[in-house]
């Protein structure tokens, strides 16, 4: 299922059931699991190692070498997940050494067009990168997060689970899981109740997680005030124990 007019390197694995459209390049290091489609116009380069069931649309660019100055071209590495959908003109580069080496990717996400996912980013499973949102280098992003069209999230930002940013939100701080962000620069607009709803959280939770917004966004509370309220609601709810754990291992701060 390789088109006569692709190339493969030698040394690629390349899974059952894989096909790989006309013009398409697929470099040394490179493991291709089985049933994934490769469009044409495709470039893979390695180290990287795709799961299975994937779909790579025509003139996507995965696992080329990092945008950064400072490197000189280790064997650092690319590794994307399961049945994930990567859209035409996408860019996912391989990790930096001084970002841990590896750029990683979960599985069933959506790439739309034009996404860019720089180097030693963790994206987590079941997200939504709407047209242009891009990530810089360093960047991670939770489970079922959804980020609309031309976003952008400042390098070494953390973007929480369940968290919905509007059309060309930009973020230069951490975004709590469980938000509604928009803006330059991002302010939070409440809780994604209708995406929590529909992953199956129970009112119990959503009662507790209006209770720890509140304290974080709308009593007036200093951020340390705000923890101490939260503290008390996790013990009983692992959603608020989530938001608090986030909010505590913030590096940048959050954004409010």
């Amino acid at each position: 299922m390789i088109h006569p007019q692709a190339i493969v390197h030698p040394s690629a694995s390349i899974g059952r059931d894989v096909q790989i459209g006309a013009f398409s390049i697929v470099g040394e290091h490179v493991e291709i699991g089985d049933g994934t489609w490769v469009g044409p116009h495709v470039v893979i380069n390695g180290p990287t190692r795709l799961g299975v069931g994937n779909r790579i649309f025509q003139f996507a660019s995965i696992g080329e070498a990092p945008q950064d100055l400072k490197y000189g071209g280790e064997p650092t590495r690319l590794e994307i997940g399961d049945r994930n959908v990567i859209r035409e003109c996408c860019t996912f580069s391989r990790g930096t050494v001084s970002g841990g080496g590896i750029t990683r990717i979960g599985s069933d996400n959506l790439f739309m067009a034009y996404v860019h996912i720089a180097h030693d980013c963790q994206v987590g499973s079941h997200t939504i990168f709407a047209n242009n949102a891009s990530l810089a280098g360093h960047v991670e992003v939770g489970d079922y997060a959804i980020l609309g069209g031309f976003t952008g999230i400042h390098q070494f930002c953390k973007v929480g689970a369940h968290v919905m940013t509007g059309v060309a939100t930009v973020s230069f701080k951490d975004i709590p899981p469980f938000l509604l962000v928009h803006g330059n620069t991002a302010k939070p607009y409440g809780l994604n109740l209708r995406g929590l709803k529909r992953r199956g959280f129970d009112e119990a939770s959503l009662d507790a997680l209006k209770k720890a917004y509140k304290s974080l966004y709308r009593a007036g509370l200093t951020l340390e005030e705000a923890v101490g309220e939260m503290q008390e609601l996790a013990p009983r709810h692992p959603a608020v124990a989530e938001l608090l754990s986030f909010v505590r291992r913030s590096e940048r701060g959050i954004i409010r």
